[in-house]
């Protein structure tokens, strides 16, 4: 974080500084990391006792002393030697925190904001446009996912008087939640990825999935940029609400930026790549997975807008091997049998990605096996939407389907319902048992996709294939 006196901290966030035993004064200037996690304190950090669902950060205070905070924001006095700056609300506090910093480097260097929502690719987007602004300046983007009212503004806190690129991702569970967002960072990019149905029984429907996305270009200002997604007719139709200037990016005529001549394999993805003014260039992404083109469509637009070359663009995305951890991450390799560890979430439309890709990528002769847990938070359109993957897997002519948990179920029963399949649907209520099928069942050859939303787990699954089949 940049360097602020506990006075003016404590005056930007209508707090109360107490010293508390320490010889803090609000000249004080404290400029170190600010946490959310006391155990990720290091010596001058910042920590703010928020209140979980489970737990109360202010419990935490002694630990983060331990480890060497030097300021706290708290909600109520905690008896502990360390300055303490009471607010009504911490984490409103840390979101205000944020947007003070931005406003300051701002005026004082030459920061520009990219801001990047939908409703898949957020993570990938962000990890690629890393790779390509890293190379033109310093650069701030999010740890994981930190996309929500605390992650992102702990992400918007990193940025320094020399930060020339800050990357924002901006999730949602409801209505307003990217605006809040938004109006902390002041984004000069938005750029809208897809409108889907993540998330769909928080938001109540597809529409109001496509309204929340909207926040992210509605408020930018004349002389911003709108990145947006000319191939989904949701996100293109947000050109007509916006201020901004609208870049568009797609597979289809008419985008600014442009992929043609896509090629998937086992090793990664091939295409060609236009922009307005530049020669076309090939692009080799190592990341597995044909949907991932939109990613660096979103991530090369971003880029051209900022000045960067084609050129310069192609190579960056060029040397990513993985989306993130646990996103189209593949493991093994021993007797030629591939894990495609993609189970940190799963939406609809992602999952639907990931089983086509399995299809593709496939040796001839050679079988795919997809292991399958629950897609969650989708409300009333969960058994539709479970059952529409398991039509899926049945009309691609996936070799086997291992269904894991009680909530997928219905994949397995849809699948044997569409009646092609004979024993090839096998369903485990828990991971282990789906385990012990799998290290007796998988052959030389095979490729398989382990995919789920977070909270079914099945990435741990994914690990402990990929370490079976390790070299």
């Amino acid at each position: 974080m940049i360097r602020l006196t506990l006075s003016e901290i404590a005056d930007r966030l209508a707090g109360e500084l107490t010293p508390s035993g320490t010889d803090a004064t609000g000249d004080t200037v404290v400029d170190g990391p600010v946490e959310t996690d006391s155990r990720e304190i290091v010596p001058g950090g910042i920590f703010v006792a928020k209140r979980g669902d489970d737990t109360d950060g202010h419990l935490f205070v002694s630990a983060a002393i331990e480890r060497g905070a030097t300021l706290a924001l708290v909600e109520h006095p905690v008896d502990e030697p360390i300055a303490q700056i009471v607010v009504a609300d911490a984490v409103v506090a840390l979101g205000e925190l944020a947007r003070f910093v931005i406003e300051r480097v701002r005026v004082a260097g030459d920061l520009t904001v990219i801001g990047i929502t939908g409703s898949n690719g957020k993570t990938t987007t962000k990890n690629m446009l890393e790779s390509i602004l890293s190379s033109e300046g310093e650069t701030v983007a999010p740890i994981r996912s930190f996309n929500n009212a605390v992650g992102a503004p702990t992400t918007m806190l990193r940025v320094t008087d020399s930060t020339r690129y800050l990357i924002v991702e901006m999730g949602a569970s409801g209505i307003g939640d990217i605006a809040r967002l938004v109006a902390m960072a002041r984004p000069d990019i938005g750029v809208v990825l897809k409108v889907g149905l993540a998330h769909a029984g928080g938001f109540g429907g597809i529409e109001s999935t496509a309204l929340a996305k909207t926040e992210m270009v509605a408020d930018l200002d004349e002389d911003g940029v709108a990145v947006l997604n000319s191939d989904d007719l949701r996100v293109a139709s947000m050109a007509d609400k916006t201020r901004a200037c609208v870049l568009r990016f797609g597979q289809e005529s008419g985008a600014d930026i442009r992929a043609t001549d896509v090629t998937g394999s086992r090793t990664g993805t091939t295409f060609t790549a236009s922009a307005p003014g530049e020669d076309p260039v090939t692009v080799r992404l190592r990341v597995l997975g044909e949907h991932h083109v939109m990613n660096a469509l979103a991530a090369i637009a971003v880029a051209h807008t900022l000045g960067v070359p084609l050129q310069r663009s192609a190579a960056a995305l060029g040397t990513l091997t993985r989306a993130e951890r646990w996103r189209m991450e593949v493991l093994g390799g021993r007797d030629d049998v591939t894990i495609i560890n993609d189970a940190y979430n799963a939406s609809p439309d992602s999952m639907s990605a990931a089983i086509r890709t399995l299809a593709q990528i496939a040796e001839p002769g050679k079988r795919t096996i997809a292991v399958l847990g629950a897609m969650s938070e989708l409300g009333e359109y969960s058994g539709d939407e479970h059952d529409r993957i398991g039509l899926q897997l049945v009309r691609l002519n996936i070799s086997r389907l291992v269904v894991v948990g009680q909530d997928a179920r219905r994949m397995h029963i849809s699948a044997i319902n569409e009646g092609s399949w004979d024993g090839e649907s096998v369903y485990f209520g828990d991971m282990d048992s789906a385990y012990d099928y799998l290290a007796t069942e998988l052959t030389s050859g095979d490729t398989v996709l382990v995919k789920s939303s977070n909270s079914a787990q099945l990435r741990f699954l994914g690990d402990r294939l990929g370490e079976l089949y390790s070299w």
